[in-house]
């Protein structure tokens, strides 16, 4: 578990968390819908749900990413994850958070642990958070934390709400709260 001291906690998703989680995909649907291309597959429903866990789980333990919930006051606000697809030396930061929690800092919170997280790997020379430029509340938690925006390239659509542009924040472990 990773926490600080506004009481934002995160943790890796459990099989008991399955109907949390569950609830709280289907309840932020409309506002995941337009960016994220997992959600164009929800409902999955409770026996998919588990099975997804188990298999994030699994993927964890042999050394790729993970997946958490975002936690505050012991309540499931969102999710997040670390992600082992950007190549060598870096990792990807994603996140998001229920319609009712938005706009409290609680993406931003949580982008802040990961990349103390991910800084605390010593492989890890650098964190990025990639979203479509269509989104602009995703572009304000790189911004606040002081990444670097290294690009703005074309890339397939794969959710409604994209245009198709993929913007790149980076955070070298040099500069990471220096």
């Amino acid at each position: 578990m990773i926490g600080d001291a506004d009481g934002v906690q995160l943790r890796r998703w459990t099989e008991q968390d399955a109907e949390t989680l569950d609830e709280l995909v289907v309840e932020s649907l409309e506002l995941l819908a337009p960016w994220m291309a997992w959600a164009q597959d929800e409902p999955i429903g409770l026996t998919r749900r588990r099975a997804m866990i188990e298999e994030r789980e699994t993927e964890w333990r042999k050394g790729g990413g993970v997946t958490m919930g975002i936690f505050w006051r012991g309540a499931a606000v969102g999710g997040c994850g670390l992600h082992r697809r950007i190549g060598p030396g870096g990792i990807e930061i994603g996140y998001w958070v229920h319609p009712h929690h938005m706009r409290r800092g609680f993406a931003t919170q949580a982008a802040s642990l990961l990349a103390d997280a991910a800084f605390s790997v010593s492989d890890v020379s650098h964190v990025e958070i990639h979203h479509d430029k269509a989104n602009a509340a995703s572009a304000g938690v790189p911004r606040k934390l002081g990444f670097t925006l290294v690009d703005e390239r074309p890339d397939r659509p794969t959710s409604p709400g994209e245009v198709g542009v993929e913007m790149q924040w980076r955070m070298v472990r040099s500069d990471w709260r220096s």
